[in-house]
C-alpha cells in the first residue's frame, strides 16, 4: 500500500450481521458499508450485535467495504 492510498478510519454503528462474519455498518455520516471482523476482533472473538459501535476502517479502493478494527467502550 503506497502514501497514495492512505486507510481512512471512522466510528460506526452495527446495523445488521449478515453472512460470513460480515455486518452492515452506519457511519457517522449516514453512509452504510459492509466490513468484515480483522486483528484483534478475530484473535479475541468479539461477539457484534446490532447497536455496537466500532471503528472501522475503509478499503482505500472501495469506499463501501471495510474492516473492523475495535469494539468501541459503550456509553
Amino acid at each position: 500500500m503506497g502514501a497514495d492510498q492512505a486507510v481512512k478510519g471512522y466510528q460506526a454503528e452495527v446495523v445488521e450481521l449478515l453472512p460470513s462474519a460480515a455486518y452492515r455498518l452506519r457511519l457517522e455520516n449516514e453512509d452504510t458499508v459492509v466490513a468484515h471482523a480483522a486483528g484483534a476482533a478475530v484473535k479475541n472473538f468479539m461477539r457484534l450485535r446490532p447497536g455496537d459501535r466500532v471503528r472501522v476502517e475503509l478499503s482505500p479502493r472501495d469506499k463501501t467495504r471495510g474492516r473492523i478494527v475495535a469494539l468501541l467502550a459503550k456509553l
